[in-house]
Protein backbone atom coordinates (compact mmCIF):
# COMPACT_ATOMS: atom_id res chain seq x y z
CA UNK A 1 0.00 0.00 0.00
CA UNK A 2 1.55 3.90 -0.57
CA UNK A 3 2.09 6.43 1.80
CA UNK A 4 2.83 9.38 0.67
CA UNK A 5 2.67 8.28 -2.80
CA UNK A 6 5.17 5.85 -1.51
CA UNK A 7 4.49 2.02 -1.90
CA UNK A 8 5.54 0.33 1.17
CA UNK A 9 5.26 -3.30 3.15
CA UNK A 10 4.74 -3.41 6.69
CA UNK A 11 7.62 -5.78 7.16
CA UNK A 12 10.74 -6.22 4.73
CA UNK A 13 14.56 -7.31 4.53
CA UNK A 14 17.12 -4.80 4.04
CA UNK A 15 20.66 -5.33 4.12
CA UNK A 16 20.53 -7.66 6.44
CA UNK A 17 18.09 -6.27 8.92
CA UNK A 18 14.75 -6.53 9.80
CA UNK A 19 12.68 -3.73 8.43
CA UNK A 20 9.16 -2.53 9.37
CA UNK A 21 6.85 0.46 10.05
CA UNK A 22 6.61 1.52 13.98
CA UNK A 23 2.89 0.81 14.79
CA UNK A 24 3.87 1.69 18.38
CA UNK A 25 4.04 5.50 16.61
CA UNK A 26 1.26 5.35 14.61
CA UNK A 27 -0.84 7.59 12.95
CA UNK A 28 1.34 10.56 14.92
CA UNK A 29 4.65 9.55 13.37
CA UNK A 30 5.64 7.42 10.10
CA UNK A 31 8.90 5.54 11.63
CA UNK A 32 10.76 2.46 9.80
CA UNK A 33 12.05 0.63 12.48
CA UNK A 34 15.44 -1.69 12.09
CA UNK A 35 16.37 -5.12 13.58
CA UNK A 36 19.70 -6.31 13.55
CA UNK A 37 19.43 -9.66 15.24
CA UNK A 38 16.95 -12.24 16.49
CA UNK A 39 16.89 -10.41 20.00
CA UNK A 40 15.83 -7.21 18.45
CA UNK A 41 13.51 -8.96 16.22
CA UNK A 42 11.85 -10.69 19.10
CA UNK A 43 11.70 -7.69 21.25
CA UNK A 44 10.03 -5.57 18.20
CA UNK A 45 7.27 -8.91 18.29
CA UNK A 46 6.57 -8.68 21.91
CA UNK A 47 6.37 -4.77 21.90
CA UNK A 48 3.90 -5.09 19.15
CA UNK A 49 6.26 -2.47 16.80
CA UNK A 50 5.11 -5.05 14.43
CA UNK A 51 1.49 -6.52 15.27
CA UNK A 52 -1.04 -8.08 13.20
CA UNK A 53 -1.07 -12.41 12.09
CA UNK A 54 0.37 -12.07 9.46
CA UNK A 55 3.27 -9.53 10.07
CA UNK A 56 4.06 -11.78 12.67
CA UNK A 57 3.99 -14.87 10.84
CA UNK A 58 6.41 -12.89 8.54
CA UNK A 59 8.84 -11.22 11.42
CA UNK A 60 9.41 -14.95 12.85
CA UNK A 61 10.25 -16.07 9.01
CA UNK A 62 12.87 -12.90 9.03
CA UNK A 63 14.11 -13.93 12.57
CA UNK A 64 14.37 -17.27 11.78
CA UNK A 65 16.94 -16.13 8.57
CA UNK A 66 18.84 -13.86 11.38
CA UNK A 67 19.38 -17.27 13.63
CA UNK A 68 20.89 -18.48 10.15
CA UNK A 69 23.30 -15.51 9.56
CA UNK A 70 23.69 -15.27 13.32
CA UNK A 71 24.75 -19.34 13.21
CA UNK A 72 26.36 -19.79 9.95
CA UNK A 73 29.68 -21.02 10.79
CA UNK A 74 28.17 -23.47 14.14
CA UNK A 75 28.66 -27.18 14.15
CA UNK A 76 24.83 -28.21 14.11
CA UNK A 77 22.64 -25.54 12.67
CA UNK A 78 19.88 -27.01 12.96
CA UNK A 79 19.95 -26.84 16.77
CA UNK A 80 20.87 -23.50 17.16
CA UNK A 81 17.73 -22.81 14.92
CA UNK A 82 15.26 -24.72 17.65
CA UNK A 83 16.71 -22.88 20.35
CA UNK A 84 15.91 -19.75 18.20
CA UNK A 85 12.38 -21.01 17.10
CA UNK A 86 11.96 -21.58 21.42
CA UNK A 87 12.87 -17.65 21.68
CA UNK A 88 10.84 -16.53 18.81
CA UNK A 89 7.38 -18.37 19.53
CA UNK A 90 7.74 -17.16 23.24
CA UNK A 91 7.19 -13.71 22.04
CA UNK A 92 3.40 -14.19 21.26
CA UNK A 93 1.67 -17.23 22.27
CA UNK A 94 -1.53 -17.05 20.79
CA UNK A 95 -0.83 -16.10 16.96
CA UNK A 96 -0.64 -19.33 15.23
CA UNK A 97 0.68 -17.77 12.08
CA UNK A 98 4.14 -17.26 14.29
CA UNK A 99 4.45 -20.67 14.88
CA UNK A 100 3.53 -22.09 11.48
CA UNK A 101 6.15 -19.51 9.42
CA UNK A 102 9.04 -20.30 12.27
CA UNK A 103 7.69 -23.92 11.77
CA UNK A 104 8.36 -23.75 7.92
CA UNK A 105 11.52 -22.33 8.05
CA UNK A 106 12.66 -24.98 10.41
CA UNK A 107 11.60 -28.14 8.46
CA UNK A 108 13.17 -26.27 5.61
CA UNK A 109 16.65 -26.12 7.13
CA UNK A 110 16.46 -30.35 7.32
CA UNK A 111 16.89 -29.84 3.57
CA UNK A 112 19.26 -27.28 3.27
CA UNK A 113 20.09 -23.72 4.60
CA UNK A 114 19.63 -22.06 1.19
CA UNK A 115 15.92 -23.73 1.03
CA UNK A 116 15.72 -22.10 4.58
CA UNK A 117 16.63 -18.81 3.58
CA UNK A 118 14.31 -19.04 0.37
CA UNK A 119 11.54 -20.16 3.12
CA UNK A 120 11.81 -16.84 5.13
CA UNK A 121 11.37 -15.07 2.47
CA UNK A 122 8.40 -16.98 1.19
CA UNK A 123 6.46 -16.77 4.15
CA UNK A 124 6.02 -12.97 3.60
CA UNK A 125 5.54 -12.97 -0.06
CA UNK A 126 2.70 -15.25 0.44
CA UNK A 127 0.92 -13.56 2.80
CA UNK A 128 0.71 -9.92 0.52
CA UNK A 129 -0.57 -13.08 -2.27
CA UNK A 130 -3.20 -14.11 0.27
CA UNK A 131 -4.56 -10.99 1.08
CA UNK A 132 -4.77 -10.33 -2.29
CA UNK A 133 -7.48 -12.59 -3.05
CA UNK A 134 -9.23 -12.25 -0.09
CA UNK A 135 -9.64 -9.09 -0.88
CA UNK A 136 -11.31 -10.29 -4.01
CA UNK A 137 -13.06 -12.60 -2.73
CA UNK A 138 -14.35 -10.51 0.06
CA UNK A 139 -15.29 -7.95 -2.25
CA UNK A 140 -18.37 -9.57 -3.75
CA UNK A 141 -20.23 -9.56 -0.04
CA UNK A 142 -20.14 -5.41 -0.23
CA UNK A 143 -22.63 -3.49 -2.05
CA UNK A 144 -21.97 -0.08 -2.86
CA UNK A 145 -23.38 2.15 -0.15
CA UNK A 146 -22.80 -0.39 2.62
CA UNK A 147 -22.11 0.31 5.87
CA UNK A 148 -19.34 -1.98 7.44
CA UNK A 149 -18.05 -2.13 10.78
CA UNK A 150 -14.79 -3.81 11.64
CA UNK A 151 -12.52 -4.32 15.27
CA UNK A 152 -8.78 -3.76 15.82
CA UNK A 153 -6.81 -3.50 12.57
CA UNK A 154 -6.60 -6.49 10.19
CA UNK A 155 -5.43 -4.18 7.30
CA UNK A 156 -2.12 -3.73 5.55
CA UNK A 157 -0.02 -3.24 8.56
CA UNK A 158 -1.31 -6.45 10.24
CA UNK A 159 -0.99 -8.46 7.11
CA UNK A 160 2.44 -7.29 5.54
CA UNK A 161 0.02 -5.46 2.53
CA UNK A 162 -3.46 -5.12 1.58
CA UNK A 163 -4.68 -6.96 4.71
CA UNK A 164 -7.59 -10.02 5.70
CA UNK A 165 -10.50 -7.74 7.19
CA UNK A 166 -9.58 -4.28 4.95
CA UNK A 167 -8.32 -6.65 1.79
CA UNK A 168 -12.46 -7.04 1.15
CA UNK A 169 -12.87 -3.38 1.82
CA UNK A 170 -10.27 -1.41 -0.67
CA UNK A 171 -11.30 -3.67 -3.20
CA UNK A 172 -14.32 -3.21 -3.02
CA UNK A 173 -13.84 0.42 -3.36
CA UNK A 174 -11.17 -0.01 -6.11
CA UNK A 175 -13.71 -1.44 -8.27
CA UNK A 176 -16.23 1.36 -8.15
CA UNK A 177 -18.08 0.86 -4.57
CA UNK A 178 -17.10 4.66 -3.62
CA UNK A 179 -20.06 4.91 -1.22
CA UNK A 180 -19.00 2.64 1.18
CA UNK A 181 -18.56 4.00 4.78
CA UNK A 182 -16.72 1.83 7.31
CA UNK A 183 -17.16 1.77 11.06
CA UNK A 184 -13.72 1.73 12.82
CA UNK A 185 -13.65 0.10 16.41
CA UNK A 186 -11.24 2.29 18.81
CA UNK A 187 -10.43 -1.61 19.84
CA UNK A 188 -9.06 -0.58 23.68
CA UNK A 189 -6.49 -0.33 25.29
CA UNK A 190 -4.41 -0.40 22.69
CA UNK A 191 -6.66 1.67 20.45
CA UNK A 192 -5.31 0.01 16.97
CA UNK A 193 -8.57 0.48 15.78
CA UNK A 194 -8.48 4.43 16.25
CA UNK A 195 -4.83 4.47 15.93
CA UNK A 196 -4.19 1.96 12.61
CA UNK A 197 -7.25 1.10 11.17
CA UNK A 198 -8.29 5.12 10.59
CA UNK A 199 -4.84 5.83 9.33
CA UNK A 200 -5.14 3.20 6.83
CA UNK A 201 -8.45 4.22 5.98
CA UNK A 202 -7.68 7.77 5.33
CA UNK A 203 -4.61 6.51 3.56
CA UNK A 204 -6.77 5.16 0.72
CA UNK A 205 -9.43 7.95 0.83
CA UNK A 206 -12.24 5.74 1.92
CA UNK A 207 -14.59 7.19 4.29
CA UNK A 208 -14.85 5.93 8.13
CA UNK A 209 -16.13 7.65 11.37
CA UNK A 210 -14.20 5.59 14.61
CA UNK A 211 -16.77 4.82 17.36
CA UNK A 212 -16.37 3.95 20.73
CA UNK A 213 -15.91 0.03 21.39
CA UNK A 214 -19.11 -0.30 23.53
CA UNK A 215 -21.03 1.53 20.40
CA UNK A 216 -20.96 -1.27 17.99
CA UNK A 217 -24.51 -2.44 19.68
CA UNK A 218 -26.29 0.86 19.28
CA UNK A 219 -25.54 1.30 15.65
CA UNK A 220 -26.45 -2.16 14.60
CA UNK A 221 -29.96 -1.40 16.75
CA UNK A 222 -30.16 1.48 14.37
CA UNK A 223 -29.49 -0.56 10.82
CA UNK A 224 -26.30 1.44 10.74
CA UNK A 225 -24.55 -1.94 9.88
CA UNK A 226 -24.71 -4.09 7.12
CA UNK A 227 -21.68 -6.45 7.65
CA UNK A 228 -19.09 -6.97 9.77
CA UNK A 229 -15.63 -8.26 8.92
CA UNK A 230 -12.58 -8.67 11.09
CA UNK A 231 -9.23 -10.52 11.37
CA UNK A 232 -8.13 -13.48 13.52
CA UNK A 233 -5.04 -14.65 15.00
CA UNK A 234 -5.84 -18.48 15.77
CA UNK A 235 -8.52 -20.32 13.96
CA UNK A 236 -9.31 -24.31 15.61
CA UNK A 237 -10.45 -27.10 13.86
CA UNK A 238 -13.88 -26.24 14.80
CA UNK A 239 -14.07 -22.85 13.50
CA UNK A 240 -14.20 -21.12 16.73
CA UNK A 241 -11.73 -17.90 16.20
CA UNK A 242 -9.42 -15.70 18.54
CA UNK A 243 -8.88 -12.43 17.84
CA UNK A 244 -8.89 -8.92 19.50
CA UNK A 245 -10.11 -8.72 23.02
CA UNK A 246 -14.14 -7.03 21.69
CA UNK A 247 -14.71 -9.43 18.88
CA UNK A 248 -16.76 -11.73 21.01
CA UNK A 249 -19.43 -8.86 21.91
CA UNK A 250 -19.47 -8.00 18.47
CA UNK A 251 -20.42 -11.13 17.60
CA UNK A 252 -23.01 -11.68 19.93
CA UNK A 253 -24.54 -8.67 19.45
CA UNK A 254 -24.57 -9.03 15.13
CA UNK A 255 -26.12 -12.82 15.71
CA UNK A 256 -28.78 -10.50 17.76
CA UNK A 257 -29.59 -8.55 14.94
CA UNK A 258 -29.32 -10.50 11.90
CA UNK A 259 -26.13 -9.19 10.66
CA UNK A 260 -23.71 -11.18 8.50
CA UNK A 261 -20.26 -11.44 10.91
CA UNK A 262 -17.15 -12.20 8.49
CA UNK A 263 -13.86 -13.53 9.77
CA UNK A 264 -11.28 -12.69 6.97
CA UNK A 265 -8.17 -15.06 7.50
CA UNK A 266 -5.72 -17.12 5.21
CA UNK A 267 -5.07 -21.17 5.51
CA UNK A 268 -2.04 -20.45 7.54
CA UNK A 269 -4.35 -18.81 10.82
CA UNK A 270 -6.11 -22.13 10.73
CA UNK A 271 -4.88 -24.66 13.54
CA UNK A 272 -5.72 -27.94 12.45
CA UNK A 273 -3.85 -29.70 15.68
CA UNK A 274 -6.59 -27.18 17.86
CA UNK A 275 -9.34 -28.79 17.77
CA UNK A 276 -11.64 -26.01 20.01
CA UNK A 277 -11.70 -23.11 21.70
CA UNK A 278 -10.84 -24.67 24.92
CA UNK A 279 -7.05 -25.14 23.57
CA UNK A 280 -6.21 -21.40 22.93
CA UNK A 281 -4.19 -19.98 25.30
CA UNK A 282 -4.42 -16.22 25.73
CA UNK A 283 -2.27 -13.70 26.14
CA UNK A 284 -2.19 -11.69 28.83
CA UNK A 285 -0.25 -8.65 28.31
CA UNK A 286 0.90 -5.91 30.88
CA UNK A 287 -1.98 -4.19 33.15
CA UNK A 288 -0.34 -1.00 31.91
CA UNK A 289 -1.80 -0.90 28.30
CA UNK A 290 -5.56 -0.40 30.36
CA UNK A 291 -4.23 2.18 32.96
CA UNK A 292 -1.35 4.43 30.92
CA UNK A 293 -2.60 5.78 27.50
CA UNK A 294 -0.10 7.12 24.80
CA UNK A 295 -0.95 10.28 22.78
CA UNK A 296 -0.44 13.80 22.06
CA UNK A 297 -1.00 16.69 24.66
CA UNK A 298 -2.22 19.98 24.02
CA UNK A 299 1.36 20.98 23.30
CA UNK A 300 1.40 18.10 20.33
CA UNK A 301 4.10 16.67 22.30
CA UNK A 302 3.67 12.49 22.31
CA UNK A 303 3.56 11.52 25.59
CA UNK A 304 2.48 8.46 28.37
CA UNK A 305 -0.50 9.33 30.56
CA UNK A 306 -1.98 7.72 33.74
CA UNK A 307 -5.79 7.54 33.04
CA UNK A 308 -7.20 5.09 35.74
CA UNK A 309 -8.04 5.43 39.78
CA UNK A 310 -4.95 5.46 41.75
CA UNK A 311 -3.91 2.09 42.94
CA UNK A 312 -6.62 -0.14 41.27
CA UNK A 313 -5.18 -2.78 39.48
CA UNK A 314 -6.55 -3.80 35.90
CA UNK A 315 -6.64 -7.14 33.76
CA UNK A 316 -5.55 -6.90 30.38
CA UNK A 317 -6.63 -10.55 28.11
CA UNK A 318 -5.07 -9.77 24.23
CA UNK A 319 -7.64 -11.98 23.07
CA UNK A 320 -11.26 -13.81 23.32
CA UNK A 321 -12.36 -16.60 21.58
CA UNK A 322 -15.79 -15.88 19.48
CA UNK A 323 -17.63 -19.59 19.00
CA UNK A 324 -17.94 -20.81 15.51
CA UNK A 325 -22.16 -20.58 15.86
CA UNK A 326 -21.21 -16.91 15.71
CA UNK A 327 -19.96 -16.52 12.59
CA UNK A 328 -21.57 -16.48 9.24
CA UNK A 329 -18.50 -17.73 7.28
CA UNK A 330 -14.25 -17.58 6.73
CA UNK A 331 -12.94 -15.11 4.00
CA UNK A 332 -10.17 -17.24 2.54
CA UNK A 333 -7.48 -16.81 -0.04
CA UNK A 334 -8.82 -20.28 -1.47
CA UNK A 335 -12.79 -18.58 -0.77
CA UNK A 336 -15.22 -18.03 1.36
CA UNK A 337 -16.14 -21.23 3.66
CA UNK A 338 -18.75 -21.82 6.39
CA UNK A 339 -17.05 -22.01 10.15
CA UNK A 340 -17.35 -26.12 10.80
CA UNK A 341 -14.84 -29.00 10.55
CA UNK A 342 -15.73 -30.16 7.20
CA UNK A 343 -15.16 -26.88 5.50
CA UNK A 344 -12.34 -26.08 7.09
CA UNK A 345 -10.92 -29.76 6.13
CA UNK A 346 -11.45 -28.91 2.84
CA UNK A 347 -9.64 -25.95 3.19
CA UNK A 348 -6.53 -27.95 2.81
CA UNK A 349 -7.33 -30.00 0.19
CA UNK A 350 -7.99 -27.47 -2.59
Amino acid sequence: MKVNNKSYRAIWIENFAVCMIDQNLLPFEFKIHHCYSVDETCDAIKTMITRGAGSIGAAGGYAMLQAIWENENAENLYNELKTAKQKIDATRPTAVNLFYATNRVLEAAKISTAFAIAEAHAIADECVEQSKKMGIYGSELIKDGYKIETHCNAGWLALVDYGSALSPIYTAFENGKKNIFVYVDETRPRLQGMRLTAWELQQQGISHAIIPDNAGAFYMSKNEIDIMIVGADRIAANGDTANKIGTLEKAIAAKYYGIPFYIAAPSSTFDLDTQTRNEIIIEERNEEEVLHCYGKNKEGKLENIFISNPGSKAKNPAFDVTPAELITGFITEKGIIKPNNEEIKKLFEK
